[in-house]
């Protein structure tokens, strides 16, 4: 067996599922505006049949922007996966972060167009829960992946990351892999966000800390880009010089903050954390700029969601729709502890999204 299926089959195991309350959630990672609605085939052709039965099926796949390797590596696991079945494709694309308006004239079209189910990447946790009820009520199997809707029963399942598992496993690393005399840097995203808020509270949990602890020198939010990673950390080590420990929510944020960093001679003096799993995160992992990253499995979630609808078009059988299930998170650094299960920035790469 190859190390790639040895893995794929491991993997599978650290699935579960995380009861959640209702929770708000938009994805994390670099944005950008692109390109907007269309159906079509892998092949490309365009395609708005109607879904039906055996041979016959059709799925719509609704994602946010695919210029960032987060999304589009979801968006062409779930497609492939679908046409691997035979089944037919509908896509469309959220033009712009928070782009909720596209993401509902896309669901409209594909219930008209009668598909089985719809795959969808929420551009914001409530905007869309009149138009998903809409479809449920005609049938169609309504799956969200990676940013899960308020309320979470929205969707008949979702699959996500558990981003507070991701921040507590960077926090215990941090705490074992800190200076004596840490002094923490919190490199955040907006709080109201799930995955940016699931982190950041791990990241506390894990290290045993809040935010009111003597430890955290300061904090910061950014973009999650690398621009506004490298100057919320100049500015917060404009004001606190002995910053030595830094979280930051994604591994761009990460990048930048490194930047401020050696720009101030202290490469070699502060540790940073950071979670996405990227291949250029993972990358920096291996190059030393960042300690440890938590990696995260948007192919899986794909796989997971197109799994769900093969089941629910054999026998009716749909998933807990009150729960999320987990697509796993695996700790990626070359400096292990002990106590904290990790992979090294060799495995890493071999399993990374994104452009290497």
């Amino acid at each position: 067996m190859s190390r790639q299926a040895r893995f794929q089959e491991d993997s599978m195991k650290i699935v579960r599922r995380v009861p959640r309350p209702g929770l708000r959630a938009m994805a994390l990672g670099v944005t950008c505006a692109v390109a907007a609605v269309g159906c079509g085939s892998g092949s490309g052709s365009s395609d708005t049949s109607a879904g039906g039965s055996g041979g016959d099926v059709t799925i719509g796949i609704v994602n946010l922007n695919l210029s960032n390797p987060f999304f589009g590596t979801l968006g062409d696991a779930t497609e492939a996966a679908a046409e691997a079945k035979g089944w037919k494709v509908m896509k469309a694309e959220a033009k712009v972060p928070g782009d909720s308006a596209t993401q509902v004239t896309a669901i409209e079209n594909m219930i008209a167009a009668k598909v089985k189910a719809i795959v969808v990447t929420p551009a914001n946790s409530t905007a869309l829960n009149g138009v998903l009820k809409q479809a449920r009520d005609k049938g169609i199997l309504v799956l969200d992946v990676n940013s899960p809707l308020d309320p979470v029963n929205t969707a008949d399942g979702t699959y996500a990351t558990d981003n507070l598992a991701a921040g507590k496993l960077i926090g215990e690393w941090a705490k074992a892999s800190s200076p004596s005399d840490p002094r923490i840097a919190m490199l955040d995203f907006d709080l109201t966000d799930g995955p940016a808020s699931g982190r950041h509270d791990g990241f506390l949990s894990g290290y045993g800390i809040t935010m009111d602890s003597p430890l955290v020198a300061g904090s910061a939010l950014t973009q999650g880009t690398v621009d506004t990673g490298q100057s919320a950390m100049e500015n917060l080590l404009s004001a606190h010089p002995d910053i030595n420990v830094v979280y930051t929510i994604n591994e761009p944020t990460a990048h930048g903050a490194y930047t401020a960093i050696k720009n101030k001679g202290l490469a070699d003096k502060v540790v940073i954390v950071s979670v996405d799993g990227a291949c250029s995160g993972v990358q920096d992992v291996k190059d030393g700029i960042i300690g440890a990253t938590a990696m995260q499995f948007p192919g899986r979630m794909g796989q997971l969601a197109v799994d769900a609808t093969d089941a629910y078009l054999k026998d009716g059988t749909k998933p807990p729709s009150d729960e999320i299930t987990d697509s796993g998170t695996v700790l990626i650094t070359d400096k292990p502890v002990p106590g904290v299960d990790s992979q090294t920035s060799a495995w890493g790469l071999d399993q990374c999204w994104g452009d290497k």
